[in-house]
């Protein structure tokens, strides 16, 4: 698609809402010979400036600004995204915040004299904005209004948890992870108080041989031991809340902290709380 040339004044009013100019999706039609449906898709996609400045919404009104189109634009680029967050703790994960927004009643105030409310829980959504794309995302992908839309999140993480979180435009990965989340290995850092030996550990790995115990396919083991805390590394088939807790009651040890870095073969990565990444096209789950 090759550049276009600095607009012409609107050639009369719209029926936006000033009532003036017209639409920039029409301009950008007209001037590139494309349908109308074409000229939304290169807006969305970020090619277009409107006096230098790029504008991503087709229904923008444009009276004499000048309209440009990047020449390297191409609709190849449009496709689904994943974003990969670093949820915070005590953040809903994105699955758990959707359902409790619809099936939540509204509670009334406490009264004077009455318990007070707890304070409600932030959800994880709101975070994933252009602000906060990490500096640390390799993937190439420039963050764009079309990217924070219709995203699905189906892996549960637990809300006082921190870690990676999915949130995906793609019904391939979507599938992907529905249909394999059981046999999909979840690795969970776990910090507890003081320092553990390997002994320490041991009722739960007789727990976890246990078959009385039902417990999910895991693998423990110390990744680090200081005398203030140490850190315990789990890796276990499928989304299990509230497991870690579990087993670290049957040990005596008090968690501090508990963060997910790994779904899968997919690693968090370099990721701060609170920023997200791109899924890069060489990743699988």
């Amino acid at each position: 698609m090759s550049a276009a040339p600095a607009a012409r004044p609107a050639q009369g009013a719209g029926g936006g809402d000033s009532g003036d100019g017209e639409r920039l999706s029409k301009r950008v039609a007209q001037m590139l010979g494309c349908s109308r449906r074409e000229a939304e898709q290169t807006i969305e996609g970020g090619w277009v400036r409107v006096d230098g400045q790029v504008v991503e919404v087709p229904q923008q009104r444009v009276l004499a600004q000048s309209v440009t189109v990047d020449p390297k634009a191409s609709l190849l680029s449009l496709g689904e995204v994943t974003l990969i967050l670093h949820k915070p703790p005590n953040v809903l994960d994105g699955v758990q915040d959707d359902v409790d927004a619809v099936a939540a009643p509204a509670r009334p105030p406490a009264g004077r004299g009455g318990q007070a409310r707890a304070p409600a829980l932030r959800g994880a959504r709101p975070l994933l904005i252009a602000a906060n794309h990490s500096p640390q995302d390799a993937s190439g992908q420039r963050p764009l209004l079309r990217h924070f839309k219709q995203l699905q999140a189906s892996v549960p993480l637990e809300t006082a948890a921190s870690g990676l979180l999915v949130f995906t435009q793609d019904w391939r990965v979507q599938r992907k992870l529905q249909e394999d989340m059981a046999q999909m290995e979840h690795e969970l850092m776990v910090e507890v108080r003081g320092h553990v030996q390997a002994e320490a550990i041991g009722p739960i790995e007789r727990a976890l041989r246990d078959p009385r115990q039902r417990l999910p396919v895991t693998k423990i083991s110390i990744s680090s031991a200081s005398k203030a805390r140490s850190i315990l590394r789990l890796a276990v088939k499928g989304a299990h809340p509230g497991l870690a807790a579990f087993l670290c009651e049957l040990a005596g040890l008090e968690i501090q902290a508990l963060r997910r870095t790994r779904l899968g073969r997919l690693s968090l990565g370099d990721v701060a709380p609170g920023q997200w990444r791109y899924l890069a096209e060489f990743e699988r789950f």
